[in-house]
């Protein structure tokens, strides 16, 4: 039995949508205070009218857990955004038990096409957004004596490729490169950093790419389906808990098993 998170302080960085709502839902369903960040308001203020009527409903919740939805606006390729983020989370709850480092974006542009201003973009959210997150809040996550961060990678980059994501699979990759270094260092501080790799999971993002790309990522996922946005939470959960303490630096895949066939015919049959 997992030690309860209630009452711990998130902050949950891209949480407007998509994978980071539902991280954030995951947290409050065990009782945490939660901050959303996004850089959008109004995106933001509808998961937070979402997620607080879902707690009112006790929709998920463990029993008698109690949790605070607070937001804050924030684009996290500035510094000084991030440190307004962390100053917010401390002012509303105290402190900061858990980073979720998810905010990330993944436009699409082919080699041949791909502009100086879209690298910058995509390394300027997914990488700079990254470090900077994590160091405005690292002086709340040592004090809190208990400190988390889990960021979202991704398994593009990282283990895989997809074309016209070239940019997007460095800054992926580059996370990681971050992860390993970042766990040395915060290890003396009693800070834990580990991330997830997810796969394919049912967002608007990806439903914006169309029924065929749908179709034809199930058929190569082992499972034949594609991951809930809780299955990321699920697993941020998990590095966020006591149990996980002696855990840092470390990635897990969570993909269905998609980037476990070697070719299309693995699965034929399956």
């Amino acid at each position: 039995m997992f030690t309860s998170l209630e009452g711990r302080s998130v902050v949950v960085t891209g949480a407007g949508k998509g994978i980071g709502k539902g991280i954030a839902r995951v947290f409050a369903r065990s009782g945490a205070n939660v901050l959303l960040v996004s850089r959008t308001a109004e995106v933001l203020d509808g998961a937070a009218r979402d997620l607080r009527a879902e707690l009112a409903d006790g929709a998920g919740g463990a029993p008698g857990a109690t949790s605070r939805i607070e937001t804050f606006v924030a684009d996290v390729t500035s510094r000084a955004a991030c440190q307004e983020m962390a100053d917010a989370a401390v002012a509303a709850f105290g402190g900061i038990d858990v980073l979720c480092a998810n905010a990330g974006i993944f436009p699409a542009a082919s080699l041949a096409e791909m502009t100086e201003a879209d690298i910058d973009e995509v390394f300027a959210v997914n990488v700079k957004g990254t470090m900077f997150a994590v160091q405005a809040c690292l002086s709340a996550l040592e004090a809190s004596g208990r400190g988390r961060v889990v960021l979202t990678s991704s398994i593009t980059g990282p283990i895989t490729g997809y074309p016209g994501w070239a940019h997007y699979g460095a800054s992926k990759a580059a996370q990681l490169g971050y992860l390993r270094t970042a766990a040395i260092e915060l290890a003396p501080k009693g800070i834990t950093i580990n991330a997830v790799l997810p796969g394919n999971i049912a967002t608007e993002g990806l439903a914006d790419m169309g029924e065929d790309y749908r179709l034809g990522m199930e058929a190569a996922i082992p499972q034949h389906r594609l991951g809930a946005v809780e299955d990321i939470g699920y697993a941020a959960l998990y590095f966020a808990s006591e149990q996980a303490g002696y855990v840092t630096g470390q990635t897990l895949v969570v993909d269905g098993g998609q980037v476990l066939p070697e070719s299309p015919g693995a699965l034929e049959g399956v």
